[in-house]
């Protein structure tokens, strides 16, 4: 159906992929993965036409329906129903024509038409388009309001509800998710495996790719390699052909080296002039094999709290909301260190007013919020993201926005933290206003994490950030000694991350006694709409997760209760012996120089014997650990 020969693109002077021979057949349904900037948004606009090939020749049959989600919305008094409505362009076109041949007075001409119509849908195409929307997160009322009156991200899900109402041969999806909660995620994953179409869908949400996509294009270091089955699937092919081209380089480089020995030995020999010269064409000709490009890898590091007092707030009774009206009420919620809690629930049911409230930037309708008196919030949200200076460097950010501990740090210090957040080099000087997205949303972790809060909030944290990113931000948070709340569509995230999950429904804030699965399948019985007392008496979950499930995910929760605690000391040792081998390392320097400096032999000693317990306790803490593993 779509078939690249030998294509090469380049953005600018960057070559984006080179040689790539790839194709997609009907019916496909493709994921397009790779590290940011590789070239992922690139292959879509040449599919849809918007960009050419610099070499190479790309095919795809005439006449092909594609569809794709618009990127500007029009701020009008059209209804969210019928700008979705206005998705299904060939009934737009049977109207257009039943209209001009009703001015024409061509009676026979309109029943035919009205034949077209009704046989393509027409009559049903209302009840159609209203179900996306909903399905996508508009509530039922709103989506007879104008587009006007909604957010930008609420207008991109009109406009993906508008693309998945064309009748397309081609649906062209980029990061998709991305405005989306989970209910919405679930629900499209759920339309994406029926659609019958040919898919092509750039994503960095595992779970959501390994529930839609059947086949997986990877871009790097300039190559478009195809890859059958879903992104596990993918890994799984991706490593091991990575530990065979590695082998096949190592075991390529011990005959070359070879080879070039037995020329330089020979060379100067006339009687074995004949067999050099067949050994250095062989290496003249000899395959080069392209070895997987080292890729940075990101270890992002949460410093510890200063204090992690207990609890570290409390909401007693709260109600909560705006202009005088409750989005939820009666919640009672007490947070401590090592509390790990998912929120879920449909958007605009509260869940970032949840967030709000206890963070203290929304003072509650009725009830009492109680912090600690040492309470250090770090809050991401969105809004966070676009507070950045765009004029800004991110080391004058990380100066500006870090309060009174960054300010304290030495230039070198702000570019250490920040380094460890991707930002290297000149990099550290460059203007806000050039970063990607997700350069963005990484630039403002680093301030965050740098005030060293003990409560973390994050809302859609892994917006614009790739597969290594996500990644790194879930492995920080293990090893966070703080209390997490996130709010998230990433189901890899949520799992990874969180001991426990709370749901926002019906006014109601509760505990939901399951796991993702459940809470899919909770939804899929419409659980979400209904009366907020049955929510809240049966804690939000009608469906219970199984006694062995639960006792297991409180076993994990104990267990990463006692390891964060664990980890964060043996950081803090090996940190102080790095120091003590460096000071002792200059003392045995000096005293090698002038051994009568008894001072100085004295304080070596007491390096050394600090030195020892430090050793001591670190064994001990690594056999302590490893027992909670394995607890």
């Amino acid at each position: 159906m779509l078939t690249l020969r030998d294509v090469s693109l380049r953005r600018g002077p960057r070559v984006l992929f080179e040689q790539a021979s790839v194709g997609v057949f009907r019916g496909d349904k493709v994921g397009i993965v790779g590290r940011n900037g590789s070239g992922k948004s690139s292959l879509l606009a040449l599919i849809r036409g918007e960009l050419a090939p610099d070499l190479g020749d790309y095919d795809a049959p005439s006449g092909l329906c594609i569809a794709i989600v618009e990127q500007s919305v029009p701020d009008s008094a059209q209804s969210v129903v019928d700008y979705v409505r206005e998705g299904d362009t060939e009934l737009v076109r049977i109207e257009h024509a039943i209209a001009a041949a009703h001015a024409a007075g061509d009676g026979h001409r309109e029943a035919q038409l009205h034949a077209d119509y009704d046989a393509a849908g027409g009559y049903g195409a209302r009840s159609r388009a209203a179900s996306l929307a909903t399905g996508l997160g508009f509530e039922a009322d709103d989506i007879e309001r104008p587009l006007s009156v909604f957010s930008g991200g609420l207008r991109m899900r009109a406009a993906l509800a508008r693309a998945l109402m064309r009748r397309s041969d081609i649906l062209l999806l980029d990061e998709p998710t991305n405005h989306l909660d989970l209910d919405a995620v679930l629900w499209l994953e759920g339309w994406l495996r029926a659609y019958r179409g040919t898919l092509l869908i750039v994503s960095h949400d595992r779970e959501f790719l390994d529930g839609v996509v059947s086949r997986t294009l990877h871009i790097e270091g300039s190559r478009l390699t195809a890859y059958s089955g879903n992104y596990s699937s993918f890994e799984r092919q991706y490593a091991a052909a990575r530990e065979r081209n590695a082998a096949l380089a190592e075991s390529q480089r011990r005959e070359i080296a070879h080879v070039e020995g037995f020329v330089e030995r020979f060379r100067a020999k006339a009687s074995k002039a004949r067999q050099v010269q067949s050994r250095i064409k062989w290496l003249e000709r000899l395959p080069g094999i392209i070895e997987a490009q080292g890729e940075e890898v990101f270890a992002w590091e949460f410093p510890a709290p200063a204090k992690l007092p207990r609890p570290l707030v409390a909401l007693d009774r709260v109600s909560a909301g705006y202009g005088g009206r409750a989005v939820f009420s009666d919640l009672g919620l007490s947070i401590a260190p090592g509390d790990r809690i998912g929120v879920l629930g449909r958007n605009g049911a509260g869940k970032s007013t949840l967030m709000k409230t206890v963070a203290g930037t929304l003072a509650p309708l009725a009830g009492e919020r109680v912090a600690a008196s040492d309470l250090e919030v770090g809050f991401f949200a969105q809004l966070e993201v676009e507070q950045l200076d765009a004029a800004s460097s991110s080391i004058e950010e990380l100066a500006r926005r870090g309060g009174p501990q960054v300010a304290a740090w030495t230039p070198q210090q702000r570019r250490d933290h920040l380094g460890r957040f991707g930002f290297r080099g000149d990099r550290v000087f460059e203007a806000v206003r050039n970063f990607s997205g997700g350069e963005r949303a990484r630039l403002t972790l680093a301030v965050m994490v740098a005030r060293r809060p003990n409560l973390l909030l994050l809302d859609e944290p892994t917006n614009h950030l790739d597969f290594e990113m996500r990644n790194a931000l879930l492995l920080a948070l293990q090893d966070y000694a703080g209390a997490v709340l996130i709010v998230s569509h990433d189901r890899g995230l949520l799992r990874g991350a969180c001991d426990r999950f709370m749901v926002v429904a019906g006014g109601v804030v509760s505990p939901f006694d399951g796991d993702l699965e459940d809470y899919a399948a909770w939804l899929a019985k419409g659980a979400p709409t209904g009366e907020a007392k049955a929510s809240q008496r049966d804690g939000g979950n009608p469906q219970k997760a199984p006694r062995r499930d639960r006792d297991a995910r409180r076993r994990e929760a104990a267990a990463r209760n006692r390891l964060s605690p664990l980890r964060v000391e043996l950081r803090g040792i090996e940190d102080e012996l790095a120091q003590l081998a460096i000071r002792r390392a200059a003392l045995e320097h000096e005293l090698a120089e002038d051994p009568s400096k008894y001072s100085l032999a004295a304080e070596y000693e007491g390096l050394a014997a600090r030195t020892t317990t430090l050793e001591e306790r670190w064994l001990e803490l690594g056999e302590e650990i490893d027992a909670a593993q394995r607890a």
